[in-house]
């Protein structure tokens, strides 16, 4: 039976409505989930918060130890099967453990998050049986780290071209691998790194697993790399000189590794978005304290409408975030679960239920990791010119977050991918995107209705909203799509400003859902600042999209063209009742100082 008979197969949210009763929410944590989700804040709070100083001084051994005792809690395991000595916990789950692993210092979330993704997962996924035995146990416990060894100093988002080379030995027992790896994560205390080469002149490159103590003399690591942020993340070069690695070690297939890379990418997306999410949580706390304790003009800051807008922005982010995470979460869950069912093996049911949900992996990335660099400068910001000091939390916040944008592919990168992703699923026929795009096209050229709807049932209007949301990324994605065909991919800005659309389209209408359902299971009452928190949220996005497909539109379309598809614009970007954004930020913030911390 399914996990879940509604739910929405990737892209699918620009085409069908979900209902709040399809998705996963923060609220709906089990108590299972929430006993492990403790286990991670306590960790955080007593190990890692005292020691934020060393953290920020380089201490890379203190990173190595504290990955040691998150090994020993189990949570390096948390998604490895339980036949391999993990956990075997679901999606959300390790999505969750990521969430509060991540949240203090992006020192240690980057070296989590490189172990336990892109580290370990390739294993899980690709490895034979014998690899799995061999090292999954290892490194669920945190006996051996890992490390991830795919970019090059001329191989960064194009990932297919790396020049490093893998030749058979005359015996065909051994593959000599020969190159040099930039940026890797865990370098410097990994005991086994998966590495991506190319054998002789194949189109694609291959994984292979490389055990750092039978690599011999060939094998050699670059210097620390002194960095903006994450600066206790240890990121080396590494060197293969002729490293001998035997042919029971090469990972998946021959000319697979592009494939591995990818998929892993995916992983390491979708949790990159949860990785943020404390972060936001940690900053806002820390903004609500600091701004009850400052005084100016004999009085504490956060009295200040200046203060509040910047509180309750802050506040919108993180719970929007929160939102699109945890419904993105159980979608792959389920789908690995319904893959499960139909008869695929655990590793290829993970494969296939992440994959099905690139673009929303893509979409996290994206949009959070935007969303806390804005949120780390708007603390730094409250705390003014404290907050430009080592001494205080924000600086680093700040440093931390801004890497967030840079690996598991640029924001830029994932921008386009979300729509080249999309295209590629209706060209396959999972999706159906030519009879919207036709609708919108014809509704166009019809006048539209000017009666005032009936909007007493909650989220009346912002259903509305979203719904013409979605028209509106048709109408500007169609006539783009006509205009320009499969020349279209070389208009990278115009793909961008449409990808920007269909991001905003499913956070805020992931927030909504999660209101709607706060309202439903927990009543209006307790409901009330989440409902709030959605109207300011759908006020922000219709104005991008606003922007967004104006900018596009006025930069491909002429003449009559233009003037009706801006036409489009002004009625699928209409309230009929307009929110009073200044009094929703204050009351939000309001509520948060009274409770003087993120509470939702």
């Amino acid at each position: 039976m399914s996990a879940n008979q509604n739910r929405l197969i990737g892209g699918e949210f620009l085409v069908k409505n979900a209902s709040y009763n399809d998705i996963f929410t923060f609220e709906d944590l089990s108590e299972e989930q929430k006993m492990i989700m403790e286990s991670a804040k306590e960790f955080i709070d007593k190990e890692v918060v005292p020691n934020k100083h060393r953290i920020e001084k380089k201490d890379y051994a203190l990173i190595e130890e504290l990955m040691k005792k998150i090994g020993e809690l189990g949570l390096l395991g948390v998604s490895v099967p339980e036949e391999y000595g993990g956990l075997g916990m679901s999606f959300s789950t390790t999505m969750l453990v990521c969430d509060y692993i991540s949240g203090a210092t992006g020192s240690l979330a980057t070296a989590f998050g490189a172990h336990t993704g892109i580290g370990t997962m390739p294993i899980t996924l690709y490895g034979t049986e014998e690899q799995k035995q061999k090292y999954l146990p290892k490194l669920a416990t945190g006996e051996w780290f890992s490390s991830y060894c795919l970019t090059e100093p001329d191989a960064g988002s194009d990932a297919n071209s790396g020049k490093t080379k893998a030749t058979l030995s005359d015996d065909g027992k051994e593959y000599i691998i020969t190159g040099q790896k930039m940026w890797i994560t865990n370098a410097g205390f990994a005991d086994l790194f998966i590495v991506f080469a190319r054998i002789e002149d194949d189109k694609n490159i291959t994984g292979f697993i490389v055990e750092k103590d039978k690599a011999g003399e060939g094998f050699s690591l670059g210097e620390e790399e002194d960095k903006l942020g994450i600066v206790s993340s240890s990121t080396r070069q590494v060197f293969f000189n002729e490293v001998r690695v035997p042919v029971e070690n090469l990972l998946g297939e021959r000319n697979g590794g592009f494939k591995i890379a990818m998929n892993a990418l995916n992983v390491g997306r979708i949790k990159l978005g949860s990785a943020c999410l404390d972060a936001q949580r940690r900053i806002l706390d820390n903004s609500l304290q600091y701004a009850a304790e400052r005084k100016q003009f004999n009085t504490s800051i956060n009295t200040f409408g200046a203060i509040k807008e910047k509180l309750a922005d802050m506040a919108v982010s993180t719970f929007t975030s929160e939102a699109g995470s945890y419904r993105a979460a159980k979608d792959v869950e389920d789908a690995i679960a319904d893959n499960i069912t139909s008869g695929m093996s655990h590793a290829d049911a993970e494969l296939k239920g992440i994959e099905e949900y690139a673009i929303e992996a893509s979409i996290l990335k994206v949009w959070i990791s935007d969303a806390t660099q804005v949120v780390s400068d708007q603390g730094i910001q409250i705390y003014g010119g404290m907050g430009y000091s080592k001494d205080m939390p924000m600086e680093a916040a700040w440093r931390d977050a801004r890497i967030s944008r840079i690996y598991e592919g640029t924001n830029e990168i994932n921008t386009l991918l979300c729509i080249s992703m999309l295209v590629k699923r209706a060209f396959k026929g999972k999706l159906d995107l030519m009879s919207p795009a036709k609708n919108v096209a014809e509704e166009l050229m019809s006048i539209p209705s000017f009666d005032i709807p009936d909007y007493s049932e909650l989220f009346a209007q912002e259903k509305e909203i979203i719904e013409n949301l979605k028209k509106a990324f048709f109408m500007v994605a169609g006539a783009a799509l006509q205009k320009f065909g499969a020349e279209l991919e070389k208009h990278q800005q115009l793909i961008i400003a449409t990808s920007h659309i269909m991001q905003e389209i499913y956070m805020v209408e992931s927030a909504m859902l999660r209101a709607e359902k706060i309202a439903n299971v927990k009543g209006a009452d307790n409901a009330k600042y989440a409902v709030k928190l959605v109207e300011l949220q759908l006020f922000k996005s219709v104005e991008i999209v606003k922007t967004e497909a104006t900018k596009a539109i006025i930069s491909f379309a002429e003449g009559d063209e233009q003037r009706m598809m801006l036409s489009g614009v002004r009625r699928f970007t209409r309230y009929n009742e307009y929110p009073n954004v200044i009094n929703l930020k204050t009351e939000i913030a309001d509520y948060i100082i009274r409770e003087n911390k993120y509470i939702f």
